[in-house]
């Protein structure tokens, strides 16, 4: 054991990805639907570090892993973060996660008061209770020690079991219904045009008077196919080709169009035939689709947009993304200027500007560093929370001239994981000492007041949002999710509400929460 314990310490790179590695393999460990995930690389770093106190890397490393974090975070959910801000269902959302977040801080500053407790292990319990590691980071730089890790380290097993529990609890006790949808794929209908109200109206007028959730996007007349245009006139025995996101909504706008037509556009693709590309050039990326000139010797439209594993309806304002695939309806002829007016490039989605992460990286870290002045308190940095801003306002621009600030989803969320992964690492690592020391000392108390700190987290969403506003359940579930932060919560949550409401809501709450927790550990310790 002395030896392995020397090779570790003698080599700190070996003993880093050898505690990534085996904390992945425990994280993945299922046990009812519950699991660590990330979040037992920290235990197992905790482990080494108690075992081998001198193989911790320096501490640049975490640093540096969280800022890489933070950037993924904040360019992929800028544009949802800002469009909560601007709605009134997204500010009633955020005020009501604010409440939760800052009454666990509180409670977490009440069990330092009243329980003797080490500030910093506070600190950690409200970071932890929160599965919230750029707070775990702003603590221990604000304190500049490692005491929050071993509180964050206590806790951070309640942060990921307890919101799934009480959101099962509430599930149950609730019943609510949630419409599932039609799952992931655009529904199709063909409709021969019937209703006399709509003949020599144009396309535009018709599809504004289709349901939300519905769109045209070919018409066929004289036997020949051609993609919807808005100006078109329609007229009787015209066939539309109709998509639309669920069953239902087909089926209501085929009603308000005419009867049921059979085959007859989609089997003829003389004319039109579909061809799905990704979405890989630079100039293509960050722009909208209404702002696209498509290179087509025919009319072509783009019917259907797939982002990771969700469908979306096309809109002129979407702003297309690296890794999109798009689907277009166009004359085979065109097919090859097209593609190349895209890419159409598996590799190309998973390249992405060093130059952009670069610099918005670089503006981040000088906002972090000015020290403002606050009347009582002195001077305050905010630190990494500057690289999140920053990220989160170049996510809601999407491109600035020639330069795209954008990420494919797919190099998103490899840096994303691998900057968590080895901050987690890192500071689990230099603080094992001092948590084996703890939690053998008053292990069992630090549990049971991070169970405390969680609960005045999650409590007050979940009653705000189900009794005194009475919101659907898969919109509440999304607020607990961005709220608690955690992707494991947010998992759980599409499990039990398999709607997009507890994506957009942890996309709306998550960033904002994030910057919260992060104010709160740097102000607290000043006002004490």
């Amino acid at each position: 054991m002395d030896y392995i314990r020397l090779l570790l310490e003698q080599q700190p790179l070996v003993a880093l990805f050898l505690t990534i590695a085996i904390g992945y393999l425990i994280g993945e460990i299922n046990i009812k639907g519950f699991s660590l995930g990330v979040g037992a690389v920290l235990f197992v770093a905790l482990a080494v570090g108690w075992f081998a106190p001198k193989s911790a890397p320096a501490p640049m490393v975490g640093t540096i892993g969280l800022a890489l974090f933070l950037y993924a975070v904040g360019v992929q959910y800028g544009k949802q973060f800002f469009l909560g801000l601007t709605s009134a269902a997204g500010r009633r959302a955020n005020v009501m996660a604010l409440i939760g977040v800052l009454l666990s801080g509180l409670v977490s500053l009440l069990i330092v008061k009243t329980m003797g407790i080490n500030l910093g292990y506070g600190l950690g319990l409200f970071a932890g209770s929160g599965t919230s590691t750029p707070t775990l980071q702003a603590a221990i730089a604000t304190l500049g020690n490692d005491d929050p890790a071993v509180g964050y380290s206590v806790s951070y097993p309640f942060g990921v079991a307890g919101p799934i529990l009480l959101l099962y609890l509430t599930y149950m006790f609730f019943k609510p219904k949630v419409d599932a949808g039609a799952g992931s794929g655009m529904e199709l209908l063909e409709v021969v045009l019937r209703n006399s109200d709509l003949y020599g109206r144009t396309l535009g007028e018709v599809m504004g008077g289709l349901p939300a959730g519905a769109q045209i996007v070919a018409l066929r007349r004289s036997h020949h196919n051609e993609p919807a245009s808005p100006g078109l006139i329609v007229a009787e025995d015209d066939v539309v080709l109709v998509v639309a996101s669920t069953k239902e909504i087909l089926v209501e706008a085929g009603r308000h169009l005419g009867q049921l037509a059979h085959g007859r556009l989609v089997k003829d693709r003389s004319d039109l035939d579909y061809v799905r590309v990704f979405a890989s050039r630079a100039v293509v990326v960050g722009r909208s689709i209404g702002d696209l000139e498509l290179p087509s010797n025919k009319a072509a439209i783009i019917a259907h947009v797939r982002r990771g594993d969700t469908d979306i309806m096309p809109r002129p304002d979407l702003v297309l993304e690296f890794g999109d695939r798009v689907g277009l309806l166009a004359n085979r002829g065109d097919f090859a200027g097209l593609r190349k007016f895209f890419g159409d490039s598996i590799k190309g989605t998973a390249e992405f500007s060093y130059i952009s992460i670069g610099l918005g990286m670089a503006i981040g870290f000088l906002i972090g560093a000015i020290q403002l002045p606050i009347p009582g308190i002195g001077k305050l940095a905010i630190g990494l929370s500057g690289v999140l801003i920053v990220a989160l306002i170049l996510g809601n621009l999407r491109r600035t001239g020639s330069m795209n600030w954008t990420i494919p989803l797919s190099a998103n969320l490899v840096l994303r994981n691998l900057g968590l992964t080895l901050f987690l690492a890192q500071v689990g690592m230099s603080s094992g000492p001092k948590f084996a020391a703890t939690v053998a000392e008053s292990g069992l108390l630090m549990l049971g007041l991070g169970a405390i700190v969680l609960l005045a987290l999650v409590l007050p969403i979940l009653i705000f949002g189900l009794l005194v506003y009475r919101m659907p359940y898969d919109e509440v579930a999304g607020i607990v999710s961005g709220a608690c932060g955690n992707p494991a919560i947010l998992a759980y949550a599409n499990k039990l509400a398999p709607t997009e409401r507890p994506d957009i809501g942890y996309a709306m709450i998550f960033p904002g929460m994030t910057i919260v927790k992060i104010l709160f550990v740097d102000i607290v310790p000043a006002l004490l």
